[in-house]
């Protein structure tokens, strides 16, 4: 079954599924969006994520892109097992889905992007670079402190 997070973006100019192994054989949480709030928690973030989020703050209003809370990683809906976070602005549309599968122990992340106009195609073009390494580092991290928190 396809993510929900191409619900609203059925055409993305970019989209992704990244999976990660949580070890250990604890039972998993089920809950989508538990796990969503672990992966995109600022606090749990490793440092150099953060980092590049200060960077990334700073260099966006030189383009006119708007800074972004961290509320913008808020859980909106979970449906058929998956936690949507949804977020439109004037230069991207995004949608990132988590969900868990507890038998084969597999946390994954569906990423759908949709850009507008060369705002979006600029930042993109930069965001691209990290976002696979920044992502699937998030979700090790959420896997490793499940594991380590019991």
């Amino acid at each position: 079954m396809p993510s929900i997070a191409f619900d609203d973006i059925a055409e993305p100019d970019f989209a992704d599924a990244i999976f990660v192994k949580v070890p250990g054989n604890r039972p998993l949480p089920e809950d989508p969006a538990s796990w969503a709030n672990r992966i995109f928690s600022v606090s749990s973030a490793p440092r150099w994520i953060r980092i590049l989020f200060g960077i990334r703050q700073t260099l966006v209003g030189l383009v006119g892109i708007d800074k972004g809370e961290p509320s913008v990683f808020a859980v909106d809906r979970v449906e058929n097992g998956e936690a949507l976070i949804s977020a439109n602005d004037t230069h991207l549309n995004f949608r990132a889905a988590v969900e868990v599968d507890s038998n084969s122990r597999l946390l994954q992340l569906t990423t759908v992007v949709e850009l507008h106009g060369w705002k979006g195609k600029l930042y993109w073009s930069v965001v691209s670079l990290f976002h696979g390494p920044v992502t699937r580092s998030m979700m090790t991290r959420a896997a490793r402190n499940f594991v380590q928190s019991g």
